[in-house]
């Protein structure tokens, strides 16, 4: 055996570059060689069972429970097993009304009962908002307001209607200081909770950047507890909607609740229903202009929409 072939056989394999790529090299080589010698079948995309089905509607599938209790509670009336003093039928309160619409009592009733929802929100939500900045912004407002607030808070606002027509009569401001007083709680406690929900760390941030206080409150504090104050809104409109059910029943002479009160006194059940389905057809869409509005502000946080 001679020093060379000595030297090779003892040597380490070849792991170099060169040699890994030019054994790629043949592989490829040697794979399109087998496949231009073959006669194989052709690859065709097979795409999954799952996307070739054909899906419902998303609107359709939300309509089908209100549809199928409307066709149940009008064949249970029709059938005799719920009687017409007890609910009237689908079709009864429908024919009512169009009658109510028809003679312009139902309009106007719902517009004295915006214009309550609406003065009453205004106030409410002034107030609200400007407790929870003051208690969410400084300490010392803190000490001052909250402890305040959360004890009336505690208080079931239904409970002072008595005072509220002792204090304010039986005309229009009891039924407005009831709407109010429900709207101002929520809109405090998410505003507030908002305010306080900021992460510490934008603020330290934003005072390394040089912001000043209202810069901080500005471009940090405020924007940090929009998705809060947003989502008190939306409870702050709800609420609304039952204050005045509530302050309606005081000695209204126009309103919802006015027909309301009339229809219990002659047993309308058919009217009492059309005022509530009104009531539940404007507090839906105070909500879907709130959403509207609160996707509008808040496009820079992306959420979970469900799938």
């Amino acid at each position: 055996m001679t020093v060379d072939q000595a030297v090779a056989r003892h040597a380490p394999p070849d792991t170099s570059a060169e040699a890994a790529a030019s054994s790629l090299v043949k592989g490829v080589e040697a794979g399109l060689n087998s496949e231009a010698g073959s006669d194989g079948p052709e690859l065709v995309r097979v795409d999954p069972v799952s996307g070739r089905r054909w899906s419902v509607p998303r609107w359709l599938r939300r309509t089908v429970g209100p549809v199928a209790l409307l066709v149940l509670w009008q064949v249970l009336s029709a059938s005799g097993a719920l009687e017409a003093q007890i609910l009237a039928s689908p079709g009864t309160i429908a024919a009512t009304a169009g009658d109510l619409v028809s003679d312009g009592t139902l309009p106007s009733a719902m517009l004295v009962s915006l214009q309550r929802v609406a003065v009453g929100l205004l106030l409410g939500g002034v107030a609200g908002v400007a407790l929870a900045l003051v208690s969410g912004l400084s300490r010392l407002g803190e000490d001052l307001v909250d402890a305040t607030v959360q004890m009336l808070r505690s208080i079931p606002w239904v409970g002072v209607i008595p005072l509220f027509i002792i204090w304010l009569g039986i005309g229009e401001a009891p039924k407005i200081a009831l709407i109010s007083l429900g709207v101002a709680f929520h809109l405090y406690l998410n505003v507030y909770a908002g305010i306080r929900g900021v992460d510490a760390q934008l603020v330290e941030a934003g005072q390394s950047l040089g912001l000043s206080r209202w810069g901080l409150i500005r471009h940090v504090v405020l924007p940090g507890a929009l998705p809060d104050a947003m989502t008190g809104l939306r409870y702050s409109l709800a609420t609304a909607w039952l204050a005045l059910v509530f302050g309606e029943q005081v000695n209204a002479d126009d309103g919802l609740g006015f027909l309301m009160n009339q229809a219990r006194e002659f047993f309308r059940t058919d009217v009492i229903v059309v005022c509530l389905v009104v009531y539940a057809i404007l507090g839906l869409i105070a909500d879907f202009l709130v959403r509207t509005f609160e996707r509008q502000l808040l496009q820079w946080r992306p959420t979970f929409t469900g799938q």
